[in-house]
């Protein structure tokens, strides 16, 4: 019955490309003089890009016909410091992840250790979603897919306040869903993670493990890795940097370990070439098939809708960990990468080319990434550039956090003058809990409240009085200027019997009780 269903997506997929673009569109082949040229205009636009300062480093590598045709880094490792990028500098990838993970396990898949409609619940019988009919039918697929229903925040708020991959895993069975099971789209880092480990269980061994032995190993990936670990052993990194008054700094660390498959893998551009030679070869690598073809094609069907291309209009949809896209220059399969406290990452592969290109940047927010990506294919396909690519996706990216940070600032602009005056710091000070999110301890500190989060109460926060029960603390290390309210409920008792945090409030279970004295 499940081949059945995999056929029915194949036949689905194929019968799209031939409506949407024709074998005569997407099946040209490419002159060794026009990759040449093309070659060389992306060394001179990422030199450029890096000469001006639209980001401190970049590496890249392109892969054509299964040769590795360009590999090369510009820039520095780190703003202020000599060691330069080179092809063999390991970056952290973020949400790169999602598809080499869904590569891993296609192998498995392959291999017939799990199918991608492998039901989670057979393999991990302790996992939950808030209701259970979708806890029961939720599969692998689903959850690369981002189909669960979970909402994409769910869980990325544990991680910030400290929580590690077991806990945060554990405690989604307490959020509300976003839409209803496969009805909507909703981009989940701790969904894919849950897909992924699930599908590692009946090796025995962790998900980590598992990634090295299918894939980075097969394939000589000596420098990458889904531990944080293993990426700060090696000397030839490059750091995060965010951009302070104009100019690139870095200054804030990232360790993504809670959601290696979805965002915590570290590598290098020649490491990822040998990954794109690997897809673009249908799971062939050197002659030898590595992956089954089938299980890898999974991984490309269009299987929810994302829209339109915010730059260049195409029409985008998620397969498997792979964004699915329809544009002009044919099919494509790509995906990005960001951490907003300090990198840009891109790869996107032509298929019926059989070309693909991964490019690595230090440094959030920026576009330069896409903004290379789509010169090199106009390049490539046309000869020559339609537009500047870099300054429309810079765009897209500059309007990412200024626009909320913006509001939130309005918002607490025009304090109350005068304000109301707090109640006493007993009034407010204890221990307050929900199931989602654990403990929070008020206690008084100076003119002020410490808010203290997490296992252990891992992360604090300094609470300024703003006005009456409501408190403002700055939570985000990346937009250090953002405000986020946090307010109580105090009763004639002259006790606040809740609390409600504004930054954990997205999916509305940011309120939580007092518990005890």
């Amino acid at each position: 019955m499940r081949l059945g269903r995999n056929l029915w997506y194949l036949r689905v997929w194929a019968c799209v490309l031939m409506a949407l673009w024709p074998p005569a569109v997407w099946a040209d082949p490419i002159s060794p003089e026009r990759m040449t040229a093309a070659l060389s205009k992306l060394e001179a636009l990422a030199q450029r890009a890096v000469s001006e300062g639209a980001v401190p480093g970049l590496a890249i590598g392109v892969v054509h016909d299964d040769e590795v045709v360009f590999l090369k880094g510009f820039g520095h490792r780190e703003v202020g410091k000599p060691e330069l990028v080179d092809a063999d500098t390991v970056f952290q990838i973020a949400s790169l992840s999602k598809p080499v993970s869904a590569t891993v396990v296609a192998a498995l898949v392959g291999d017939g250790i799990v199918s991608w409609d492998s039901w989670i619940a057979d393999l991990d019988p302790a996992f939950r979603l808030a209701d259970p009919y979708p806890t029961s039918q939720l599969t692998i697929r689903d959850l690369f897919a981002h189909r669960s229903g979970l909402p994409g925040t769910a869980g990325d708020d544990l991680e910030d306040i400290g929580y590690d991959r077991a806990s945060i895993l554990r405690r989604l069975r307490f959020v509300p869903p976003s839409s209803s099971f496969r009805a909507g789209y909703s981009y989940s880092n701790f969904g894919l993670t849950e897909g992924a480990v699930a599908a590692a269980i009946p090796t025995g061994k962790p998900w980590e493990e598992v990634a090295e032995e299918k894939l980075y190993r097969p394939l000589g990936m000596a420098s990458t890795s889904s531990r944080n670990a293993d990426f700060v052993k090696h000397a030839n990194r490059a750091a995060l940097h965010v951009p302070v008054d104009g100019a690139w700094v870095a200054k804030i660390k990232r360790d993504p370990d809670a959601q290696a498959p979805a965002g915590g893998v570290s590598s290098t551009a020649r490491d990822l070439s040998q990954w794109v030679r690997l897809v673009t070869g249908d799971g062939v690598y050197a002659g030898k098939q590595l992956i089954s073809a089938d299980a890898l094609a999974q991984t490309h069907v269009p299987l929810m809708t994302r829209g339109k291309n915010p730059v260049s209009g195409g029409e985008s949809f998620y397969g498997l960990g792979w964004n699915v896209e329809f544009g002009r220059h044919g099919l494509s399969w790509g995906h990005a990468g960001a951490f907003s406290v300090g990198a840009r990452t891109l790869v996107t592969v032509f298929p019926e080319q059989k070309l693909g290109i991964v490019i690595l940047a230090n440094a959030f927010p920026t576009g330069v990434p896409e903004g290379l990506s789509d010169s090199f294919a106009d390049l490539v396909f046309d000869g020559a550039i339609e537009k500047d690519w870099i300054r429309a996706w810079n765009d897209i990216y500059a309007g990412m956090f200024g626009p909320t940070v913006e509001s939130a600032k309005a918002a607490y602009a025009k304090p109350p003058s005068p304000p109301r005056p707090a109640a006493p710091a007993s009034a407010y000070a204890g221990r307050y809990a929900n199931d989602f999110f654990g403990d929070a301890v008020v206690s008084s500190a100076g003119d002020g409240l410490l808010l203290k989060l997490g296992p252990a109460g891992a992360r604090s926060y300094s609470l300024t009085h703003y006005d009456a029960d409501l408190f403002l603390t700055y939570p985000d290390a990346e937009t250090p200027d953002r405000p986020a309210g946090v307010s109580f409920v105090v009763g004639p008792d002259c006790k606040a019997s809740a609390i409600t945090i504004g930054f954990l409030d997205d999916n509305h279970l940011g309120t939580l009780r007092r518990v005890g004295d």
